[in-house]
Order: structure tokens, then C-alpha cells, then sequence
């Protein structure tokens, strides 16, 4: 999978600049649908966003994902996490969770193993120093991996996670396209998605819809499986899912200030 490095941060960042304007409004239609879109979990899929963080992308593409009630793995690079320990304290306070994606971003199955253990080992402490917790999942770099990655992942309590859907969004794909690739996934699923992608945020309302219409929604990742499974602690809220009140209900589940936000849908914990 051909990857586009920060080297191209100059254009993300201009056409991330115009997504946003286009999903204020997308995401404003979606937030006053009426309750007729809040569907039960048939089901649980895992929404995973790759090569973060940043300070251009991640605090727009976690706005999105808390504003139309979705939560997401994000399998950050141990590089950016030591470059933005902020961002990475951003997503775990949006409710996201975080991965392991490499410090480098290298093709791991041509290095040697000390360099491997180097690799993961770095990112795990650029996370934990960063405030995001110690990763229990993992995402080699292209999706490559070997007996020799997967035994270094396991040494750090590591599970690997690859991908049931590539959304294509790092190869140009459209917003239409991208919500069309999660349309096909099922239950236990993962979908592959970058960070980065002006379309990616775009993308997000209607990510959403989708996943409504088909009764399923965003879980976390089983370290135990690597399958998408019902978060952990998940209550129904008291009231009317997409309210106020259902955000303040579930927030006080969680143990975390209520930021206003509405929940849509079964919103996992």
C-alpha cells in the first residue's frame, strides 16, 4: 500500500482546511435527524484511523467523530506521539483508543529484529509518556507483517490488527467511496482509514448514517480477538438517544464531565 508521508502535510492541511467547512454542515444535518435514525446494535464494527496524531488533522477528525456519537481506534506513530502528546491525550479524553502503529512507519518485514523490538518499544513509551494509556493493539505499517513482527507485537502484549475493509481513502478515494466501503463491512469487522484524508473527515456523517441504517455500530477492538466487540462497560442511555440528556446520562456512566455533546445512537463506553 503506497503511503503519503508528512512530506505532503502542506496540501492535507489546505484540503482538510475545505472539508471542514463542508462537514459543519453535513454533520448539523446528521445531529438533527430525527430519532427514527437511532438504530440497536445489531452488531459492532471497528473504525480505525492510521498515522496520527497531528495538530492539522486529529482535533477536526475527533470533532467529527464526537459530534455524530462514533468512537474509533487510532493507531498513532510513536514519532508524532512524542511530537503531540497533546493530540494523543485529546483522543483518549474524546473516548478513542489507541494503538501502536511503529514509531517510523518502516516496512518492519525488511528489518532485523532488534530494530523491530526498537520500533514497537518506542512507540509503546512515546504513548504512555504522552498520557494515552499502553497500547494493547497493534497495526504493522502497510499491514506487512512476519512470524518475527508478530513475536516482537506478542513480547509487548501486543495483539495485530489488520483490516476486513480498506476504505482506499490514501489512494484517493471519494467521500462517496469511502462510506460506500463501510457499508460493506459486517459484524466483528475493521475498516482501514487515515487520519489525514480531507475526504476522510468529510466523510464521517455519512459513515454514520450508514452504520445506523444498517443496525450496527462503532465498537472497540478485542485484544483478545482482534475482532470489533462491544465496548466494555456500555449502559443504554435513560433517555432519548441524539438529546442532550442522553449525553449527560452517558457521560456520567463513563466517569467523565458531560461536554455537551448528543449521543447518537447506542453510544458505546
Amino acid at each position: 500500500m503506497q503511503r503519503f508521508g508528512r512530506r505532503h502535510v502542506s496540501l492535507r492541511s489546505l484540503a482538510a482546511t475545505a472539508a471542514v467547512a463542508g462537514l459543519a454542515v453535513a454533520s448539523t444535518l446528521t445531529l438533527g435527524a430525527p430519532e427514527s435514525r437511532a438504530a440497536a446494535c445489531g452488531g459492532y464494527v471497528g473504525l480505525t484511523f492510521d498515522d496520527g496524531p497531528s495538530a492539522d488533522h486529529t482535533p477536526a477528525l475527533l470533532n467529527a467523530l464526537k459530534q455524530n456519537g462514533l468512537r474509533a481506534t487510532m493507531f498513532n506513530e510513536g514519532q508524532y506521539a512524542a511530537a503531540y502528546p497533546a493530540q494523543v491525550r485529546a483522543q483518549v479524553n474524546a473516548g478513542m483508543w489507541v494503538g501502536n502503529h511503529s514509531y517510523t512507519h518502516p516496512h518492519l518485514t525488511q528489518l532485523g529484529q532488534a530494530q523491530i523490538d526498537s520500533e514497537l518499544l518506542r512507540t509503546q513509551q512515546a504513548i504512555a509518556a504522552a498520557g494515552g494509556g499502553t497500547p494493547k493493539l497493534f497495526r504493522p505499517p502497510y499491514g506487512e507483517t512476519s512470524t518475527t513482527v508478530r513475536t516482537v507485537a506478542a513480547k509487548y502484549g501486543l495483539t495485530q490488527v489488520i483490516w476486513d475493509v480498506d476504505s482506499q481513502d490514501w489512494n484517493g478515494a471519494s467521500t462517496d467511496a469511502i462510506v460506500q466501503a463501510v457499508s460493506r463491512l459486517t459484524n466483528g469487522q475493521v475498516i482501514l482509514m487515515h487520519e489525514w484524508p480531507a475526504n476522510t473527515l468529510a466523510a464521517v456523517p455519512g459513515i454514520a448514517r450508514t452504520l445506523a441504517a444498517k443496525g450496527l455500530c462503532a465498537g472497540m477492538i478485542s485484544p483478545q480477538t482482534g475482532r470489533a466487540v462491544a465496548p466494555t462497560g456500555w449502559r443504554e442511555p435513560a433517555v432519548r438517544p441524539g438529546s442532550r440528556g442522553a449525553g449527560q446520562v452517558q457521560a456520567a456512566a463513563d466517569g467523565v464531565p458531560y461536554d455537551g455533546a448528543p449521543v447518537v445512537g447506542r453510544r458505546p463506553t
